[in-house]
């Protein structure tokens, strides 16, 4: 199973700026009625217990900040997740993610969880954002046999300690067998991780 590189998100998001990083695909069935979204990166970790409820799937707005970061075998995307309720809420942890067919049927492995950043409780006030890390790694890296090449059409997206789910509109080639492991994804962090947009 490839690994996600020990990159930082300093790294990560220089790269991304150098590749002129414009924004965004939103979910599909967007969030609950209120202002929208601004990704201004005023989420704050929380220091000790955190005191706002957890954002339900309907306070919240996923997408993917675009263009990726390639790298040798794989390409890094931004994963936002806005608060786009009027109330304060608080989010821990890994979103779920795997890819899924047009028909929203899933293609594969589901996305492991890449370790290498700190779980820390966020309190997102409403417009705020924050992101983790999705790597997406080349299929071609697995043999044919192994990994029955097809083409995905969407993100799966359960956010931290969500029981629903939202879906992303994106393409990408992935593995429709069970087993090698395409996607991972990164604890959320405060902010949007996109140069630019209020980190």
């Amino acid at each position: 199973m490839l690994r996600l590189p020990h990159l930082t998100l300093r790294r990560t998001t220089a790269a991304i700026a150098m590749t002129g990083a414009a924004v965004l695909i939103p979910a599909i069935a967007l969030a609950s009625p209120g202002r929208p979204a601004a990704a201004d990166g005023r989420a704050a970790a929380a220091h000790g217990r955190v005191a706002a409820a957890r954002c339900h799937t309907g306070a919240v707005t996923d997408w993917i900040g675009l263009p990726g970061d390639r790298t040798a075998g794989s390409t890094y995307y931004m994963l936002e997740i806005s608060n786009t309720s009027r109330t304060t809420c608080s989010l821990f942890g890994f979103p779920g993610v795997s890819a899924v067919s047009a028909g929203g049927h899933q293609v594969g492995s589901t996305a492991g969880r890449a370790s290498y950043l700190t779980e820390r409780p966020l309190t997102l006030p409403p417009e705020a954002t924050v992101h983790a890390v999705l790597q997406i790694t080349d299929v071609s890296n697995f043999t044919a046999a192994a990994c029955h090449p097809v083409n995905a059409d969407g993100l799966r997206v359960f956010a931290p300690g969500a029981f629903s789910s939202r879906v992303i509109p994106f393409s990408f080639r992935g593995c429709a067998k069970r087993g090698p492991v395409y996607l991972h994804i990164t604890t959320t962090v405060a902010g949007t991780g996109i140069p630019g947009q209020g980190n």
